[in-house]
């Protein structure tokens, strides 16, 4: 009986903090409207991937700061105003999800690319080396 209620209460805890978790709000749209939203003058382009990666192919103008690099936010931070919309994408999505809820806490707008630069690609948007 304990361990069945252990388990309805830890439950019950995991289901609060998954909600907790996606009320941050981040903005993630699709190649379309990603591709339209950078082409504003008040735009920051944001690849979050490895440097490596970001040699093999880039939208074009694209900062490149690695998220999973330490002192990403003193990179930011250094690089990136606050006035101007970043724009952050990744590979598939996920690491730039997580930059955005770093850089919402920082202060900055930020729209995420959610397929990533797979669904840029997918889309036949441009990249560049």
């Amino acid at each position: 009986m304990k361990k069945k209620i252990k388990t309805l209460l830890l439950g019950c805890i995991g289901s609060i903090l998954g909600a907790c978790a996606q009320s941050e709000d981040v903005n993630s749209v699709g190649a379309e409207e990603f591709e339209q939203g950078i082409k504003s003058d008040s735009a920051t382009v944001l690849d979050v991937r490895t440097a490596g990666e970001y040699a093999e192919g880039h939208i074009a103008g694209a900062k490149n700061i690695d998220v999973q690099k330490a002192g990403f936010r003193n990179m930011v931070a250094a690089q990136l105003p606050k006035d101007r919309t970043v724009w952050v994408y990744c590979r598939s999505g996920r690491r730039s999800l997580t930059a955005a809820r770093i850089l919402k806490k920082e202060g900055y707008e930020v729209v995420n690319l959610k397929g990533g630069i797979m669904e840029w690609e997918q889309k036949g948007k441009p990249t560049e080396k």
